[in-house]
């Protein structure tokens, strides 16, 4: 057939329309049947039309491994029920005003849909119409304006857009045609490509649009110079498409072409541009209406917002502004259809209500036949593009919640299933078989089974369902729609369970590996990294608590030194409290229970509850000593320091530590050994040898030093600061504890910066800078959780509350004898000496009971006093220093 005619495309049997729409979906016959589970056979009798009316069922079958919807059923039902379908166009000749107007939704307005013109004068462009308002595309149209006019030889014949239904390809595609028209002297012409279009169709329809009668005269007519052809919707017929393009650059090489679709042509030397959504604003944005209107995502949603409703954002609707821009992934087709609802809505009421079912947005029909086109139709066009293996992994990807990286995608997509090792937990017994995991259609395989994400992920990113964003190992992110129908799909195909196992597994291994370095000096970098995952963290262990508990303990054993760095001590001491109570996990790897254990004694520390969770570290200690695992021992003893001291069991307390250093020495453990030591310049402080305290801390700064531990360097410089103060070396003391503070505050670590904290203060307060005592003690206040209910207003009987830090009320007591406040300093050591008298730092309280005794007024007040203070030294084993046994008349 001439390439000058097109075939009547006016009736299409069953035979051609199925295998029209296999190819347009890219399945062969085999993969077809694999997916809508019918025989190859059958597939094949019908596109030879051996069938002649097939059955309901495999209609339907059929109708959903391709991802028809709308007309495009409708379609094929009534072909396959032999009746005569709707004449449809070929290829539009041109982009007319009515055939352009059709080729956008109707409803929410198109970026690309404004009024219909000619760029230029006629015969330079044609069907080519001005394009809309673009918001957030200025780099893209500035970038391929540039690669298509880089001169001769330099730019590129065939330009691909490729992304997801709805990113916008068309409207980029027009705004660079308006922006580079001036560069092309023999024209600019575009046409839309429908299904079932032939070779035939697009040539006849290429030489229309540049205003000539055959193909075969288009070489003639661009030989004065280069022209432009736009070609939008290629993936409508993609083989038609790949060998017409083909013919039209070899044999109009000065004819460049720019083509929109949802997977690239695949001709050589085609340069594929994926259309990435647009940047939506951080979820710690300020809820500032300027600040989020500077982010095109929101940009795009206000502008169509102002279309339907007249009046302005209101401030309380700027949270709901960027929950729904993040939650709608920047997708500009998606923004425009939820900024409609807001003729009706306002934006709480908006996000409320779609935002856990963006899918069900919905272009309105333009007609009362006609069918609504839903979100979910536009991204499963592009998820059935993909072959059935590229399905599997998309929906094993959607369990991330968050970015990810190519080692983490190779976890979800590796041959060989994920086993937790823990128990008789056997992840191989988890219906995995249905997730066909390491197919290689994904990637290959090396000799350690180990998957190459990376083709697949190039896969996804050149058909616009992928982005990545960044240069650090967590940078890619399924676009969110993507996300939440592959995650339905992997419902509906029952996959979804085992794939959050998998997923809760991985993320185990993960945060195993980042436990041994969150105990050196990696400590800041790795818990950086933990954050960049701590979505899919917090997802793995909610889903393995109820489903995977064993995998859930694994995970949760190995986060609490995160969790303590991160001021989460409280949550995570209730997810490992919760995990090992749960009967299930009974039968746990004893070591991961110890460990677990050890944790649960950690976080509790944090928050005063340490002396609660003895029994938890005693039992980790007895499991580790019968286990041999010395690692372990050395773990649950130096938590058992710290719980001891906290439960005023101050010899059990130093006997742990000495057991540390000792066993640590033995078998060269530094870190362990710098740990025990500062442990035990505690002891010294507290038994009053401050110059054995000093030793102690300056073999701790030596040994932290030579396993580079430089955060166990500054708590011994915090302590070296605390040894000053005792000794009334206060500006000494201000100024060491300051520049702790200073390092402290650069990796991060909120408790011991409060601790440091207090020490300051009360140092600042005892030298008699009460403005900058008062400043550390607001501070100090400011830094810790408020309580609810409790009131401040100025009293100690009302300011004390649980919420203070407990050095609080002596900074209070401190500061109002220096102003020579007696009665009120009074009140305020009194309360001191209570909420310190309970605490891990029994020295505190003592002070505050030597104050008491000085600032008595009378005395048998003065008396009693004293007698409280013996006998809290004596229960305590504290020695006073020389300057407080002469202030309260001890000599």
């Amino acid at each position: 057939m001439s390439p000058d005619h097109a075939p009547d495309q006016s009736r299409v049997g069953f035979d051609e329309l199925l295998r029209s729409r296999r190819l347009a979906v890219g399945l062969t016959q085999a993969e077809l049947a694999a997916v809508a589970g019918v025989g190859v056979r059958t597939v094949r009798d019908l596109e030879r039309a051996r069938t002649a009316r097939p059955q309901r069922t495999t209609v339907d079958l059929l109708v959903a491994a391709l991802g028809l919807t709308g007309e495009d059923r409708a379609e094929f039902h009534a072909a396959a029920r032999g009746r005569p379908a709707e004449p449809r166009p070929t290829i539009p000749r041109q982009l007319t005003p009515a055939l352009a107007t059709a080729a956008f939704p109707a409803g929410p307005r198109s970026e690309a849909a404004g009024d219909i013109e000619t760029l230029v004068g006629p015969g330079r462009s044609r069907g080519v119409p001005l394009p809309g308002e673009l918001i957030g595309r200025d780099c893209d149209v500035a970038d391929l304006a540039g690669l298509l006019t880089a001169g001769p030889g330099a730019g590129a014949g065939l330009v691909s857009l490729v992304g997801l239904a709805g990113v916008g390809k068309t409207s980029l595609a027009l705004a660079v045609a308006a922006e580079v028209t001036d560069r092309y002297p023999g024209g600019t012409g575009g046409i839309v490509v429908t299904e079932g279009s032939t070779v035939s169709d697009v040539l006849t329809a290429t030489a229309t649009v540049f205003g000539v009668g055959r193909v075969n005269d288009l070489a003639a007519r661009l030989a004065d110079g280069p022209a432009l052809l736009l070609v939008d919707a290629v993936e409508r017929a993609p083989v038609a498409m790949a060998d017409a393009l083909h013919w039209l650059t070899r044999t109009a090489p000065s004819l460049q072409v720019v083509a929109t679709g949802r997977h690239p042509v695949g001709l050589p030397g085609e340069r594929v541009w994926p259309v990435t959504p647009l940047e939506v604003p951080p979820a710690d944005t300020e809820a500032d209406l300027a600040t989020v209107a500077g982010y095109p995502a929101a940009r795009l949603f206000l502008a169509r917002l102002r279309q339907v409703r007249r009046e302005p954002v209101h401030p309380g609707e700027v949270g709901a502004l960027v929950g729904l821009v993040r939650r709608l992934g920047g997708l500009p087709l998606a923004i425009e259809l939820a900024a409609a609802r807001g003729r009706a809505l306002d934006l709480n009421e908006i996000f409320n209500r779609y935002g856990d079912r963006l899918l069900d947005l919905a272009v309105p029909p333009p007609s009362r036949e006609a069918v609504a086109v839903t979100l979910r139709d536009a991204v499963a066009a592009s998820y059935a593009l993909l072959t059935p293996a590229e399905r599997r992994g998309v929906r094993r990807l959607s369990a991330f919640r968050n970015r990810w990286s190519v080692e983490l995608a190779e976890g979800m997509l590796a041959e060989d299933p994920v086993q937790p090792d823990v128990g008789q937990l056997d992840i191989g017994q988890l219906d995995i078989g249905q997730l066909d995991i390491g197919q290689p259609d994904i990637g290959q395989s090396d000799q350690d089974g180990r998957v190459d994400a990376v083709p697949f992920l190039d896969r996804l990113m050149s058909l616009g369902l992928l982005g990545a964003r960044g240069a650090g190992p967590y940078r890619f992110r399924l676009i969110d729609v993507v996300r939440d129908l592959a995650t339905e799909r992997a419902a509906a195909h029952g996959e979804l369970s085992a794939i959050r196992r998998r997923h809760a597994v991985l993320f185990a291994r993960l945060a195993e590996r980042a436990a041994v370095d969150l105990a050196g000096p990696k400590l800041v970098t790795v818990v950086s990294r933990l954050d960049e995952v701590a979505s899919d963290l917090w997802a793995a262990l909610a889903h393995s608590a109820n489903d995977d508990p064993h995998t859930a303990l694994r995970l949760a054993a190995a986060l609490p030194r995160w969790w303590r760095f991160r001021g989460r001590d409280v949550a995570g001491r209730r997810w490992l409290r919760r995990l090992l109570d749960d009967p299930r996990s009974a039968d746990a790897d004893p070591a991961i229970r110890a460990w677990a254990q050890i944790g649960v004694a950690q976080l509790a520390l944090e928050h005063d509850a340490g002396p609660q969770e003895l029994p938890a570290v005693r039992s980790a200690l007895v499991t580790f000593i019968e286990l041999g695992e010395t690692s372990g021992e050395l773990a649950a003893r130096t938590v058992l320091s710290s719980a001891c001291l906290a439960a005023g069991r101050f010899d059990e307390a130093r006997a742990h530590s000495e057991a540390v250093l000792a066993l640590a020495g033995r078998i060269g453990r530094i870190r362990e050994m710098t740990l025990a030591q500062h442990a035990l310049a505690r002891h010294e402080i507290r038994s009053g040898d401050l110059r054995a305290a000093r030793r102690r801390l300056a073999a701790v700064d030596r040994l932290a030093a030579r396993s580079g531990e430089d955060r166990l360097r500054l708590l011994a410089r915090a302590n070296l600061a605390e040894v000053a103060r005792l000794e009334g070396r206060y500006a000494r003391a201000a100024d060491l504890g300051r520049r702790v503070l200073a390092a402290l505050t650069a990796v991060g670590d909120p408790s011991h910066r409060r601790q440091v904290l207090g020490i300051v203060g009360l140092a600042l307060a005892q030298d008699g800078r009460l403005a900058e005592a008062a400043d550390a003690l607001t501070e100090l206040r400011g830094q810790v959780m408020p309580v609810e209910g409790v009131d401040r207003p100025g009293h100690p009987a009302d300011q004390a509350g649980p919420g203070d830090d407990p050095r609080c009320a002596l900074i209070e007591a401190t500061l109002a004898a220096r102003r020579g406040e007696r009665e009120l300093a009074t009140e305020w050591y009194a309360v001191a000496a209570r909420s310190l008298g309970n605490g891990p730092e029994p020295r505190d309280a003592v002070e505050a009971m030597v104050e008491l005794v000085v600032h008595a007024e009378t005395t048998a007040s003065r008396a009693s006093a004293r007698d409280r203070l013996v006998a809290a030294c004596h229960s305590a084993g504290i020695t006073l220093l020389p300057r407080e046994r002469e202030a309260v008349g001890q000599g």
